[in-house]
Order: C-alpha cells, then sequence, then structure tokens
C-alpha cells in the first residue's frame, strides 16, 4: 500500500475565529493577547499583523509599538478549544487515521482511502478529498485551512508550510528531491537555531547542500546525522501517533528555606525553562502552554498557565511567560516553599513561510 499523507494547518486560528465573529475585525491586523497598555503577552496574530513582525509570546507593548494600528483582542480559549472540537470532527467524518497535534493542526493518513496504481497516482487521488475537506470546513465554519500533501509527514507538514494562507500543495516522490533543493535547512524536522548554526559555518545553508554532502554528517550533528541525510532526501517513515504522546514537560523545586527572593526564583526558573527546552528539542516538539506552580509556607498551592497560537521552542520564550505569569497573578506575595513550571500541549514546531530561493 502507497501511503498518502494530508497535513492539515488552520490558518492563523486564534485570530481568524476573531475576525469570523466580529466582521468589524476582517482585513485588519488583529492581536489575540492582552492590550499594550497593560503587562501582557501575545497569544497569536493575524496574517495582517504579522507583517509588523508581530508574533506568539511577544510582549503586548512590543506588538504595539511594532503595528501601531494594531487590534487586540482578549484570548477566549474555551471558544478556540470547542471549535477545534467542531474541525476535526470534519476531519474524521472521513473515516481516515487522524493525529490531531494541536488545537488547529492534524496529520490524517489517507492511504486506506487513496490508493492508485503507483505512489504518485495515490497522492493526486488524495487532491478530491482535501479540496472537500477545505471546502467544508470554510461553508461549516467560515475559516480557512491549508493542506499539504505527500507520502510522508516530513514532506506533508513542508507541503502545508509552503503556501498559506488558504494552500492546497502535493509533493510528489518524483518531485520531492528537486523540491527541497533550495529551502534553508532549517525547514527539516529536528533542524533548531543550534542545528542550523552548526550546518551554516561548514557551508551547509540550503537543503540540496546537505543532498550535494559527500562527508559523515555525524561529524557536525552526532547520532542525528544520518536521519538528517535522509530528510534532506525527502525521507521519512515515522507513523502516526495515537493515544500514547507524551503530553507535557515540567519541574518543580523545593526550597531548603522559604524565598520570595527575586534574584533566587528568576535563578530557579531560567535554569527550569533551559532544562525543559533541552528536553523539548530531544523530542523535536514545542508547546502551546506555558504553566506555574507555586507552594507556600502552609502548604497551599496555586498554579497559572498561559496559551500561545505558536509553538515555543526556546527557553528564554517560556521564562519570560512563565516571570509574566508570576507578575500578572501576583504569586509571589509571600515566601514561596516549592516553585514549579511546566509546558503542554505539544506539537512539532512550525516552519516559517517557505520562500523558494
Amino acid at each position: 500500500m502507497f501511503r498518502v499523507i494530508l497535513h492539515l494547518d488552520m490558518d492563523a486560528f486564534f485570530a481568524s475565529v476573531e475576525q469570523r465573529d466580529d466582521p468589524q475585525l476582517r482585513g485588519q491586523p488583529v492581536i489575540v493577547g492582552a492590550p499594550p497598555t497593560q503587562r501582557g503577552v501575545v497569544c497569536a496574530a493575524s496574517y495582517e499583523a504579522r507583517k509588523f513582525g508581530v508574533r506568539s509570546a511577544l510582549p503586548s507593548a512590543t506588538a504595539g509599538r511594532l503595528c501601531p494600528k494594531g487590534i487586540f483582542v482578549r484570548p477566549r480559549m474555551d471558544a478556540y478549544r470547542e471549535e477545534s472540537r467542531r474541525i476535526m470532527e470534519i476531519i474524521a467524518a472521513t473515516g481516515a487515521i487522524v493525529e490531531q497535534m494541536s488545537v488547529d493542526e492534524a496529520y490524517v493518513d489517507v492511504s486506506g482511502i487513496c490508493q492508485g496504481d503507483n505512489a504518485d497516482a495515490s497522492l493526486l487521488k488524495a487532491l478530491p478529498m482535501a479540496r472537500q475537506l477545505k471546502d467544508r470546513i470554510l461553508s461549516e465554519r467560515q475559516l480557512t485551512a491549508t493542506i499539504g500533501i505527500a507520502s510522508n509527514k516530513l514532506l506533508a507538514k513542508i507541503a502545508s508550510d509552503h503556501q498559506k494562507p488558504d494552500g492546497l500543495t502535493v509533493i510528489t516522490d518524483a518531485e520531492k528531491v528537486p523540491f527541497l533543493r533550495p529551502l534553508p535547512v532549517r525547514t527539516l524536522y529536528g533542524v533548531g537555531k543550534v542545528t542550523e548554526q552548526t550546518l551554516k559555518q561548514v557551508g551547509l545553508a540550503t537543503v540540496g547542500d546537505l543532498q550535494d554532502y559527500a562527508g559523515d554528517l555525524r561529524a557536525l550533528v552526532g547520532s542525528f546525522g544520518p536521519r538528517l541525510k535522509q530528510f534532506a532526501m525527502g525521507e521519512d517513515d515515522r507513523p502516526l501517533e495515537i493515544g500514547d504522546e507524551i503530553k507535557s514537560i515540567s519541574g518543580e523545586e523545593t526550597f531548603l528555606k522559604d524565598t520570595e527572593d527575586r534574584p533566587v526564583l528568576r535563578a530557579c526558573l531560567k535554569e527550569q525553562a533551559a532544562d525543559i527546552e533541552q528536553r523539548l528539542k530531544r523530542r523535536q516538539l514545542g508547546a502551546h502552554t506555558v504553566q506555574v506552580k507555586v507552594r507556600y509556607t502552609d502548604f497551599s498551592t496555586l498554579t497559572r498557565q498561559i496559551s500561545v497560537e505558536e509553538p515555543l521552542t526556546e527557553a528564554t520564550e517560556i521564562y519570560r511567560l512563565a516571570c509574566f505569569l508570576l507578575g500578572r497573578e501576583k504569586l509571589v506575595s509571600r515566601p514561596l516553599r516549592l516553585l514549579g513550571l511546566g509546558v503542554s500541549h505539544l506539537r512539532e514546531p512550525t516552519n516559517q513561510q517557505l520562500t523558494l530561493l
């Protein structure tokens, strides 16, 4: 059986829901988050706002300076989760195998439904189903989705990143190697900032450079080398993961002596954020939700969290949101016995929209 994988990604999901529900916001630079006059962060931004450099996890004040005409809207997470449930029901109605990655993203295995005489014919047979999915989401939910079609998860994700918003792209097996050649190495699954810089230092800036590299990539990126070479050639045998995926990553510290000393607490959060970053990178994941946990002398415990649309991968972003939560909720109002930091709603990091070189 030939593999046929769809990657469906809703377009600027949080902001699009707001624009749909309030017609006055359509076509406007919508920023989902606290207003710039208050201490807050950006949870999501419409494409109109992204043109100004606004993105998830930015301080709201910074977003206000970048986009002076931006319209700030308070996030409605319950509304986004309900919308996600309805969209996933539409996807599930196809009878395909579905791996939901987040509220706005899913892999859909239609191999049992779309089969042709060869691998590429099978991929092309998925086009009508993909169009029907997009049309149904648009007609029933008044939202647009972008879909990529390919023979594996790696290529399907790259295909959906290629033409946003409201795109539909097929990468056939015959085209995959030339399609990948001009793309930056960061496009490939598992390549973060550190790996990207390591590769660029030896002149490996594009996927084509990796395809042509005659040396042993293990000398540059360790045990990831053989896998990276496979990804550069468009090969990926990862199955869809149904049910057993990791749900969250967290850490906490119980202090020897209860404290409200800010430098001590900041140092603790930085260490926890750095550990979470490393654990995310080992699994090639990003996080949508950051949560802090505090326990006081009397053993009373509080947790607070914040969610953003684009997955977080860097310790600096996780630390910044943790500090924001502690400050906004005034959690350090008395000495702490315990301080914890965690992330959840995990998914693969989103590549930026691709530009062919």
